[in-house]
């Protein structure tokens, strides 16, 4: 038998924005921090909680200069490439790092580095994009995303649209795919995407934004694309082979807003043993 005690913990947060995607940031360098699905759905909570599209840690790693755990804001994982930008800002802030680094996330290893004040991320190799109809393909840049090719992105119902895509039994084997709306300009892609995980449009996606750069390099355009979201512009890099993208950097700005503090109570349990009665 047992009885149950509760422990609250003081820790410091950080929020941090890319082009409009926002993120919690936890230094967990101890690991201390109790990561479930409940409390990350719990603070990325915008009524109830600090509110964000998704919960970053940043730890110690043996071999790199830091790991990064993504959350999303139901508490899922994947990688995030504006999340991935905004830790490395925090990592800077927390002097792990410099001008550059080595991390591993959710997906493997990558590079990240600072330069003329624009942090760019390199991504995976990336395949071809896979064509579905005239003017809907699919690209996994590291997170699976369906992009959607349209004359006029701002008339586009996102959370109508998207919602039905994502949860379209063509994608029901991977929990599903983000979405993204495009618009192909002759100097610039204009987007907009309905984000798995969030379950909802948010002002930017960083894989988003680098698989439609991809996909507009096979459309033509040259390296690098000009990505125009809602909440900023980003610029996509790749050199492009004959069955995959090579040297995939998504370069933009992360900045931090605000910092705070949190209290969490954590449930523990003692056990006891009783002989009788």
């Amino acid at each position: 038998m047992g009885f149950f005690i509760f422990k609250t913990m003081e820790i410091s947060f950080y929020k941090y924005q890319g082009t409009g995607n926002d993120f919690i940031l936890l230094d967990d360098r101890s690991e201390q921090f109790p990561a479930s699905k409940e409390l990350v759905q719990k603070l990325c909570d915008r009524r109830f909680g600090i509110g964000a599209d998704g919960l970053i840690l940043i730890q110690n790693h043996p071999q790199h200069d830091y790991r990064m755990v993504y959350f999303n804001s139901d508490g899922s994982q994947s990688l995030c490439g504006n999340g991935s930008r905004c830790g490395f800002a925090f990592a800077r802030f927390l002097k792990m790092v410099d001008q550059k680094a080595i991390f591993e996330t959710t997906d493997g290893v990558h590079q990240v580095k600072l330069e003329g004040g624009i942090i760019r991320f390199q991504l995976s190799d990336v395949e071809m994009p896979s064509k579905i109809s005239d003017r809907e393909y699919f690209l996994n840049t590291g997170s699976p995303h369906h992009i959607v090719i349209c004359d006029e992105v701002e008339t586009i119902d996102v959370l109508s649209e998207g919602s039905a895509i994502r949860n379209s039994s063509a994608y029901t084997g991977q929990n599903g795919t983000n979405v993204n709306f495009a618009q192909l300009l002759p100097d610039r892609v204009k987007m907009r995407t309905y984000e798995r995980g969030v379950e909802g449009e948010t002002l930017s996606c960083g894989t988003g934004a680098t698989a439609v750069g991809l996909l507009a390099g096979a459309q033509g355009m040259e390296s690098p694309v000009n990505i125009e979201t809602l909440g900023g512009n980003l610029k996509v890099y790749f050199q492009k082979k004959t069955e995959i993208y090579t040297q995939v950097w998504l370069a933009g700005p992360a900045e931090m807003v605000f910092k705070g503090t949190l209290n969490i109570a954590t449930l523990r349990t003692k056990q006891t043993n009783f002989k009788g009665y």
